[in-house]
């Protein structure tokens, strides 16, 4: 199956007698959601071996992501065209229902966090007018919130040190509005409020993750464009520093994961040649990567059971080979998708 795949993420389900956990991603040409298969009473996330699912509706979905209150926890996917029916959820990633997207908007990423206790869904757009943001504290009901500007906003994360957590989004200038200068930030303590913060450089943010080593994490956001300052880093999602980027790609994603005293933040990109991954300990100093393939990469997430956690990216391109997985971030192994 060879669907532009866009946005990947993985969850976690505990219970007392049972470990289920699973890659997901979302397709945009074909609408078709697919997940690693479960195998056994273990369910087994390996990111090798995929199975299509049925989306809710054939819309252009563009990101997924695993969430909400204990007990009630659930996969959430947006997209980017559909009338009314923008959102879609799933309890376990096979079986999806339709919800009321909050506005038409373009919505390009959706993220799980908050306060404890005002654990929130948060959707940004690359379109509309003052309501470029949307939450549900359950996935199904969604308020329209007011944008800190009317840019075209990629990417959204919650992080932050203990007692400063917030809600960070990234914005590009190339596509939607391109109003943005100097001003590709936005950030929220509660997915409601938004402030307008100054970007470290006026680039093309696609992806913005939260990460790093005890005592050492950090906001790190790619970018599409620049030159040599492709990355920008944040302890605080308020002050921005710009970071040499391995190389000058369109990277489009990035994620902080890896074995246990071997994390590191992994980066992917749609262009360049035999480079299209790369790493950091830090989000400070990135070293490229060879890619299994010059494909056009477009998503990156960790997890995995445990002894077993790798990095899986997916791409856009590719004959039966869109999704690579990864054990460290630095050699990687195509899988069939």
């Amino acid at each position: 199956m060879n669907s532009s795949f866009l946005r990947l993420s993985w969850f976690d389900v505990r219970s007392p007698t049972t470990f289920l956990g699973r890659f997901t991603t979302v397709s945009v040409t074909t609408a078709v959601l697919v997940i690693t298969m479960c195998t056994a009473a273990l369910v087994r996330a390996d990111g090798i071996t995929w199975t299509a699912r049925t989306s809710a509706a054939d819309n252009g979905w563009t990101s997924v992501v695993w969430g909400g209150i204990a007990g009630q926890e659930t996969f959430v996917a947006v997209a980017n065209t559909g009338t009314g029916n923008r959102v879609m959820t799933s309890p376990d990633g096979i079986t999806w229902t339709t919800r009321t997207s909050a506005a038409d908007n373009d919505w390009r990423d959706v993220a799980w966090g908050g306060p404890t206790g005002q654990e929130t869904f948060v959707a940004v757009a690359s379109t509309g007018t003052n309501n470029r943001v949307m939450t549900s504290p359950d996935g199904i009901t969604w308020t329209t919130r007011t944008s800190a500007s009317n840019i075209d906003w990629r990417g959204v994360t919650w992080g932050g040190p203990t007692g400063q957590e917030t809600f960070v989004a990234v914005a590009s200038t190339g596509a939607v509005a391109n109003t943005g200068t100097g001003t590709h930030v936005m950030t929220s303590p509660d997915g409601i409020t938004w402030t307008t913060r100054i970007s470290a450089a006026n680039n093309d943010w696609r992806d913005v993750a939260w990460g790093g080593p005890t005592g050492q994490e950090t906001f790190v956001a790619v970018s599409g464009t620049g030159t040599n300052n492709r990355v920008m880093t944040s302890p605080d999602g308020i002050t921005w520093t710009t970071r040499t980027s391995a190389a000058n790609n369109y990277w489009a994603s990035v994620t902080w994961g890896g074995p246990t005293g071997q994390e590191t933040f992994v980066a992917v990109s749609n262009t360049g040649t035999n480079n299209r991954v790369m790493t950091s300990p830090d989000g400070i100093t990135w070293t490229t990567r060879t890619s299994a393939s010059d494909n056009g990469w477009n998503s990156v997430t960790a997890g995995g059971t445990v002894g077993q956690e790798k990095f899986v990216a997916v791409s856009s391109s590719g004959t039966g080979t869109r999704v690579m997985s990864s054990a460290d971030g630095v050699t990687w192994t195509t899988r069939t998708s």
